[in-house]
């Protein structure tokens, strides 16, 4: 099943979205919003799944699904917490700017609440106010939780996963090392995030879906370019089960809860940096990431960040080459 929430007041209006992504069906006989849905799950989703097949089988009245249209799926939410499940990517960054990479890395995941209270659409543009505070993008996965009680295991904590999508988690980069330094973690460096047009039940997933990962490729252009084309399933040393319980160990966590895997990063095949696409390498997802495999290998970064006008695409194709979540396509400042 594939849930999407159209523009329209603060929190959408909640259809269904066909295999295919061409169609949609109005849900809110059902659920007005796709809160409303997670927060009634388990009476709600046998509906919801009911309407989603009488889509695909054309025996209801339907509309064209344009994700222009699209609001993100839950376009705010009660909690937004973004991890960092490819200690790969978390290793080069420390490297290049010469901090130490404790080993509890490796084995205690790393975890911060950003702002929920308004997401970017699919198609929004990336707002900027100034180029020097270094824009950068990054693909990432998502999942959203139903409730999930303080302690839960990982196996309980991926048994509340009820969808999976994708982000751009937009970073300013340059205000990053300031904030930082005071100790307290993010805030002004981590502005709205944009999610893909259609959020995606684990089970319509198959086997794309296993152990707590999705088994895909994290498509990433820049202004039209291949920029990354990691395996999402590939180098992520932390589950998303693992990543929820962790989120849970001492709370619990609402239904609505959005849980993200943090920037998708491969090694290259010889176990070293990535490399870009144009070397024979899967590329980047995040444009920090190829600046700190330049100051690694060269000594400085070269590729800039972004900039007024630039365009950021983020997509996973299925074994057609068709859009599974539909494509999360921004310009730099409209």
């Amino acid at each position: 099943m594939k849930l999407a929430s159209m523009k329209q007041g603060r929190d959408g209006r909640l259809v269904v979205v066909s295999s295919d992504l061409a169609w949609c069906a109005d849900a809110a006989h059902i659920a007005p919003t796709l809160q409303a849905a997670l927060d009634d799950w388990d009476r709600l989703a046998p509906l919801l799944e009911n309407l989603s097949t009488d889509l695909d089988h054309g025996v209801i009245p339907r509309e064209r699904f344009h994700e222009h249209d699209a609001a993100a799926p839950l376009p705010r939410a009660y909690q937004w917490a973004d991890g960092s499940a490819y200690v790969n990517h978390v290793a080069l960054v420390r490297q290049a700017r010469g901090a130490d990479m404790p080993d509890t890395f490796w084995h205690d995941p790393l975890m911060y609440q950003g702002g929920s209270d308004g997401f970017l659409g699919p198609r929004d543009p990336i707002p900027l106010a100034d180029e020097a505070w270094g824009c950068d993008l990054e693909a990432e996965i998502v999942v959203v939780t139903g409730d999930v009680p303080p302690g839960a295991s990982r196996d309980e904590a991926l048994a509340a996963i009820r969808l999976v999508g994708l982000t751009n988690d937009v970073s300013l980069r340059n205000l990053i090392p300031g904030e930082l330094a005071k100790g307290f973690g993010f805030f002004q460096s981590k502005p709205a995030s944009a999610f893909s047009p259609v959020f995606v039940t684990p089970d319509t997933l198959g086997d794309w879906w296993r152990d707590g990962k999705l088994h895909r490729v994290l498509m990433v252009d820049l202004n039209g370019q291949p920029f990354g084309r990691a395996q999402a399933g590939e180098d992520m040393t932390f589950d998303f089960g693992t990543l929820v319980a962790h989120a849970a160990k001492t709370r619990a966590l609402g239904a609505g809860t959005i849980i993200g895997s943090g920037t998708v990063s491969n090694r290259d095949a010889d176990g070293g940096p990535g490399k870009p696409i144009a070397a024979g390498g899967v590329g980047y997802s995040c444009l920090a990431e190829v600046r700190t495999v330049e100051t690694i290998t060269g000594g400085t970064a070269t590729t800039p960040f972004l900039k007024q006008g630039d365009t950021v695409r983020i997509w996973a194709e299925d074994d057609r080459h068709h859009p599974i979540f539909g494509v999360i396509e921004q310009v730099v400042g409209g």
